[in-house]
């Protein structure tokens, strides 16, 4: 359904309600005025707003520990296995730039001369002259890559994520989607009108009870899943999601943002991994923002799913800005050089290994991940994982927090993204500053 449709639709409804209650009253409804006694400084002072609070609270709590401030901070050069910040060089554990393409000259090369050639913007939408030849050539390559009919290069990723769920789903319509998923996809699961329902993670009898118990109640059935859990670092059963999806007659859409350049004999994602051709899955969503080292986001699958979202879907291609010459000449280099150097994604995958087995052996608990870049590493709570990402950056190394409400309160972790160049003295030398770190951790006090 096209936006204009969306808006149609809408409008008939808002009028089939006034013709209901006019019906019923034999005159209409006369608009009651609006009661203050609710609103309070809370609903429309910024500083009063909860979310706000939070911030002061994470403010408050630097301030009295007197940690440094280790977010926001510039770097500069290049963000990989290391990263410079105030001339001093870090051991670098919170990038996804997995495959150090970010700062890969030839990469930076075609990002140039894509600038020479067409500016630094292409001045409109794709439909409307902002399309370029690097736009179709990606989509191209990566069909070619993925064994799919067609794909749509878009600005964002995690717009792209969100508005191609917005733009199919709709009220008649129910989403399935493991409780893990990426953030974007729950925007975008929010702006449908489609009932939806969480199911455990990588539970698939619970999945395929929800079907039996709902399928036919509606019209389109979507299945929402990631290649990598961004926060577990697991890899889900996807095979057996395709069974489960053609037994059901549903739709399933894979979230590659963090499996495609990294899993699989030639680092290809979740086609590679699995030994599958990419038609098997009716939605494959990719992030430029990981693997690829620059920005943006893609969609690949059948011909039709392509030109509905090219031609339809706002915010994927229709009222946007197309993708910027330098960006996606970029993801096209990027690419290209995963393909030409699979041992990129062969020598992440060894690093992580080695991770997680240095990690265990010290008596560490990496919780679910396996066979990716994602490696967490678990901790007893927020505070703890506050306290241990702080106190790792005055030693030199760069990892972040995973707290509440981002993650369950008995689930914190700092979160690794282990890159291609790390090295093996890198990792020995990180996890034994972990392990002292923790025998100096002070007792938690609950703030968080």
């Amino acid at each position: 359904m096209s936006f204009k449709s969306s808006i149609e639709r809408l409008r008939s409804n808002l009028l089939a309600n006034k013709d209901e209650a006019t019906a019923t009253t034999g005159q209409a409804p006369v608009a009651s005025e609006p009661s203050q006694a609710n609103v309070t400084p809370a609903c429309y002072q910024f500083e009063l707003f909860p979310e706000y609070k939070e911030y002061t609270t994470m403010k408050w709590y630097y301030e009295k520990q007197k940690f440094p401030q280790n977010l926001f901070q510039p770097h500069v050069g290049g963000s990989d296995a290391t990263v410079m910040i105030h001339d001093r060089q870090y051991i670098n554990y919170s990038t996804y730039n997995y495959l150090a393409l970010g700062f890969d000259d030839r990469v930076k090369q075609a990002a140039m001369k894509a600038v020479a050639d067409f500016g630094v913007g292409t001045g409109s939408g794709r439909s409307i002259t902002g399309e370029i030849d690097i736009h179709s050539t990606f989509e191209k390559e990566i069909c070619d890559v993925l064994g799919t009919e067609d794909a749509v290069l878009s600005v964002g990723g995690y717009s792209t994520n969100a508005f191609t769920i917005g733009y199919l789903c709709r009220n008649q319509d129910l989403i399935l989607y493991d409780e893990l998923i990426h953030n974007s996809a729950l925007i975008g699961c929010k702006i449908t009108g489609a009932r939806r329902i969480a199911f455990p993670h990588n539970d698939y009898d619970a999945l395929e009870q929800l079907l039996k118990t709902h399928r036919g109640n509606f019209e389109r059935v979507f299945i929402l899943v990631e290649g990598v859990y961004s926060m577990d670092g697991d890899i889900p059963d996807i095979p057996r999601f395709i069974e489960i999806k053609k037994k059901h007659q549903a739709l399933l859409m894979v979230d590659e943002a963090h499996s495609l350049g990294v899993i699989g004999k030639r680092g290809m994602g979740v086609t590679d991994y699995f030994n599958i051709s990419g038609s098997e899955i009716d939605i494959l969503f990719g992030s430029l923002s990981k693997s690829f080292g620059t920005c943006g986001g893609f969609v690949a699958g059948s011909k039709p799913l392509v030109a509905m979202l090219k031609y339809y879907a706002p915010g994927v291609l229709l009222y946007g800005a197309s993708p910027t010459p330098a960006n996606a000449a970029a993801a096209l280099e990027a690419l290209r050089v995963m393909l030409a150097e699979p041992e990129r994604a062969l020598r992440l995958q060894e690093n992580a290994a080695y991770f997680i087995e240095k990690a265990q052996a010290s008596g560490l608990d990496t919780y679910n991940s396996r066979n990716s870049g994602v490696v967490p590493i678990m901790m007893r709570d927020s505070e703890l994982a506050l306290w241990m990402s702080v106190h790792l950056f005055e030693d030199g190394i760069c990892t972040y927090p995973m707290m509440y409400p981002i993650v369950p309160r008995n689930k914190c972790r700092l979160r690794f993204f282990i890159n291609t160049n790390h090295t093996r003295e890198q990792i020995d030398h990180t996890i034994d500053v972990i392990n002292g770190r923790l025998k100096k951790a002070p007792k938690s006090k609950g703030i968080f």
